[in-house]
């Protein structure tokens, strides 16, 4: 058995809801974040935030967490502040202290008393508005790095 409860000899199943990666609330990033699975965010990024291409990943904003950045992500929750665009291809929502400024292009949302967003809300139900396959939003990784982000996801079995 591993630290993390994974020995690498098969592949982890996912659960819904399951947060892999978090970000402190005395943490800060600076710079572009791609992640698989699920990030949860009590500190800050500044930069985009985005998931590997056919991933169902889930990223959640705490109240104390913030994003200055675009983001691109199939499911989405904030309690927080995000200033960037927001693209979210399958559900989105916004708890009552969440603070987005930055037009939002969503497939399904959910809205809480209380919550603001200064910009447009633009209902994409296909997400085509979004970012093809990430590469216009991707920054500086190239089309390998997102490849081999997926491959840590899934430890290569011997024939």
């Amino acid at each position: 058995m591993s630290l993390f409860g994974n020995d690498g000899s098969k592949p982890r199943k996912r659960k819904p809801g399951v947060v892999d990666t978090l970000v402190g609330s005395n943490t800060e990033i600076r710079g572009d974040v791609l992640f698989t699975g699920g990030l949860h965010v009590d500190g800050r990024i500044k930069g985009k935030v985005l998931s590997t291409p056919g991933d169902a990943a889930i990223l959640s904003v705490s109240e104390a967490g913030s994003i200055e950045g675009d983001v691109s992500v199939p499911i989405l929750t904030i309690n927080g502040q995000v200033s960037g665009n927001i693209y979210a291809s399958d559900k989105m929502t916004l708890a009552p202290n969440a603070r987005v400024t930055g037009n939002v292009y969503y497939n399904r949302l959910e809205v809480q008393a209380g919550a603001e967003v200064n910009g447009q809300l633009v209902h994409d139900p296909g997400g085509e508005r979004a970012p093809a396959s990430m590469h216009e939003m991707r920054g500086d990784f190239a089309v390998g790095d997102l490849r081999d982000v997926r491959d840590l996801r899934r430890p290569k079995v011997a024939s």
